[in-house]
């Protein structure tokens, strides 16, 4: 019964929020579209992406468009959570930069869709920049979700030093995306396995929380109130 009842307690939006954000990157991931260098010039990404737009087109859905979804359930689960237990301006925080971070994954898959049938050096350029520029933003907004999800008290410690470990490494990954510095590209590596982590965990922790039940609840329903009449059937037989 126990078993069952932790299977429920993970089925929720905000548990499922959690682990589809980590298995769409990870499919994402696996498709094996071609990666340019963020200093790649016109006809080098025009070259790279040649005959990969069904592949480019389906990894811009699987670690932009779908994750979107997840890290906006999350960020608001997050953001109640945190306003419930007292920690308002933390809650705040979690919900614009969790907000902000959503919106731009999501303008970063429309983006991604462009260039997937952009054969023209020149735009693909342009777009390909924006994109990786975006992704810097976007690691700057998380970072800041990560502190404050830390600060707000809501989560368990492992997690919280996994949104400390995040805010540190995402924000040096944001600021080489967002200056293209190629040489700081491979801090995106750790950042990234630290955001699937904390998302996850996150999605998970809230949604099992959200199903217990509050402290100083009542016990059962058939509590009576002190002076109230006893309509249970122990109280019938009396």
């Amino acid at each position: 019964m126990n078993l069952f009842a932790n299977r429920r307690r993970l089925l929720t939006v905000t548990g499922v929020a959690g682990i589809g954000y980590a298995l769409s990157w990870i499919a994402g991931l696996s498709v094996g579209a071609p990666s340019p260098k963020l200093t790649a010039s016109a006809d080098q990404i025009a070259a790279a992406l040649a005959g990969h737009q069904a592949a480019v087109a389906a990894q811009f859905t699987l670690t932009e468009g779908m994750p979107a979804a997840g890290l906006a359930i999350v960020s608001i689960a997050l953001a109640r959570a945190a306003r419930r237990s007292g920690a308002a301006a933390a809650g705040r925080a979690a919900l614009l930069a969790g907000g902000m971070a959503a919106l731009i994954s999501l303008a970063q898959f429309v983006l991604g869709a462009v260039l997937a049938a952009t054969s023209a050096p020149g735009t693909a350029h342009l777009l390909y920049d924006a994109v990786n520029r975006l992704d810097g933003v976007k690691m700057l907004a998380l970072a800041v979700l990560a502190v404050a999800a830390a600060a707000s008290g809501v989560l368990p410690r492992w997690l919280r030093y996994t949104g400390t470990a995040l805010a540190i490494t995402i924000t040096a990954s944001g600021v080489a995306y967002l200056l293209l510095l190629q040489g700081l590209a491979s801090l995106a590596v750790p950042a990234g396995v630290l955001l699937l982590a904390f998302i996850t965990g996150t999605g998970i922790t809230l949604g099992t929380s959200a199903r217990k039940p509050r402290r100083g609840a009542p016990a059962t329903r058939t509590a009576t109130a002190k002076g109230a009449p006893d309509l249970t059937t122990a109280g019938a037989r009396k």
